[in-house]
């Protein structure tokens, strides 16, 4: 037909093309891309937290309640205003018990 564009014999663009060995496998990523992973480029200052206090306080008249829960095998949990408030110093009283926070802060003393 005149004035229509011959039509191609090749792949399409749109299609993915197959493996030199014409596996029928779609390439992942075109030649020359890498495709490693790369590291985290957002580096941390060493510090991870090994202790949570989670405190639920829900509304007007309901009884709050609170978990404790560190990596060195303590887990504490309260129901109640003044059994919530106990566990809360606990919990920070723990921190300066804690053996996993002891070794870190004389690794970091070093």
């Amino acid at each position: 037909m005149e004035g229509q564009p011959a039509r191609s014999t090749g792949p399409n663009s749109a299609e993915p093309t197959r493996t030199p060995a014409g596996s029928g496998a779609p390439k992942v990523a075109a030649e020359g891309v890498l495709s490693a992973v790369r590291p985290d480029p957002q580096q941390g200052d060493g510090r991870a937290p090994i202790a949570w206090l989670h405190i639920t306080a829900p509304g007007h008249g309901a009884i709050p309640t609170a978990t404790s829960i560190c990596q060195c095998g303590r887990n504490r949990s309260a129901v109640g205003q003044r059994k919530v408030l106990a566990l809360i110093e606990e919990h920070t009283a723990h921190r300066g018990d804690c053996p996993l926070r002891a070794v870190k802060e004389d690794r970091t003393a070093a």
